[in-house]
């Protein structure tokens, strides 16, 4: 019985060695930009500057400003972008040492939110797998909200790590 559990532990353990995918849980962070193309109206134009860190999957946001505002009056957004919240899911390819996974992010105030959802690719340093670098985030955005700030339609946006 017991050189059946050690086979189990074993095989166990072998299975989870043979993908060369691990996820990247840390240091995807740092001071991102993002453009946002498409769009109609007062809707469209948004560009931000953001800085987070990335706490299991969940963005935690330490800066965040837009760029421009909107021509809607009053504005979708102030320049702070009111309530910022993110998730990005990691994993890195240990054979190249790429880096991918799902990302999403929004920005919410005064009933309007703006979504954008979309996949990070880039690669980390090799130092245990921890720090993405040349991150790129490509995807889509909406906005929903109050007249002016209402553009469902929304486009495609980038978004890189500086």
């Amino acid at each position: 019985m017991k050189q059946v559990a050690i086979f189990m532990l074993a095989a166990l353990l072998l299975n989870g060695c043979g993908n060369n995918a691990t996820p990247t849980q840390q240091a995807a962070g740092g001071i991102w930009g993002a453009q946002l193309l498409g769009g109609e109206g007062s809707a469209s134009g948004y560009s931000f500057t953001t800085q987070f860190t990335l706490s299991g999957n969940n963005l935690s946001i330490s800066y965040f400003q837009f760029l421009n505002q909107s021509t809607a009056n009053p504005p979708c957004f102030p320049v702070n972008g009111g309530t910022i919240a993110g998730t990005m899911i990691l994993t890195e390819n240990q054979t190249n040492y790429t880096v991918t996974g799902p990302f999403s992010f929004s920005v919410q105030s005064g009933g309007n939110t703006l979504m954008l959802s979309g996949n990070v690719t880039g690669t980390e340093n090799g130092l245990n797998g921890t720090v993405l670098s040349g991150g790129l985030v490509t995807g889509t955005w909406t906005l929903a909200g109050a007249t002016g700030c209402n553009d469902t339609t929304g486009g495609s946006f980038t978004m890189t790590q500086t």
